[in-house]
């Protein structure tokens, strides 16, 4: 069973681990950011499950929709010839993340969380991203994202 600090955690790891992406590339550079963010989506995400429903913030196009690994890990440092529009999103100089819960859903090993994430680069500047994400308990017992929406909020 899911509970609302599994949902904390699992954010939290998620935050922390964006963090790392950025520091492994500012500190060792792109193959090194690389190496990081493929350990995370190994342990966080369910790829492993089959396709994940991810939608990236800065996705479009043919391309809008990640449900490969592959397809998360541009999305996250960039420079694939197989997704030449990604520029990285966990190499941007990220150093702190937040969340605000909007509201949850947890039956026996799904679980759902919406709200905003809070992103906080080197200079303090602040990216608010609207997100979704929404989690299974594998087989061994371990939460994984099998669906990350993420978009920048509505301003009309």
């Amino acid at each position: 069973m899911i509970t609302e600090d599994d949902l904390l955690a699992a954010r939290t790891a998620w935050g922390d681990a964006l963090v790392a992406i950025s520091k492994a590339y500012e500190d060792d550079g792109i193959e090194a950011a690389r190496d990081v963010a493929g350990q995370i989506l190994d342990a966080a995400y369910g790829y492993n499950l089959g396709p994940v429903l991810f939608k990236p913030t800065l996705s479009g196009g043919e391309q809008t929709f990640r449900t490969t690994r592959d397809g998360a890990l541009s999305y996250f440092v960039g420079h694939s010839d197989s997704y030449p529009q990604d520029g990285g999103f966990g190499i941007k100089g990220w150093r702190e993340v937040r969340s605000q819960t909007a509201a949850s859903f947890i039956e026996g090993d799904v679980g759902m969380w919406m709200g905003w994430i809070f992103c906080i680069d080197k200079d303090g500047n602040t990216t608010k991203v609207d997100k979704t994400f929404g989690y299974k308990k594998d087989a061994d017992g371990t939460l994984r994202i099998v669906l990350h929406h993420s978009s920048l909020p509505f301003e009309g």
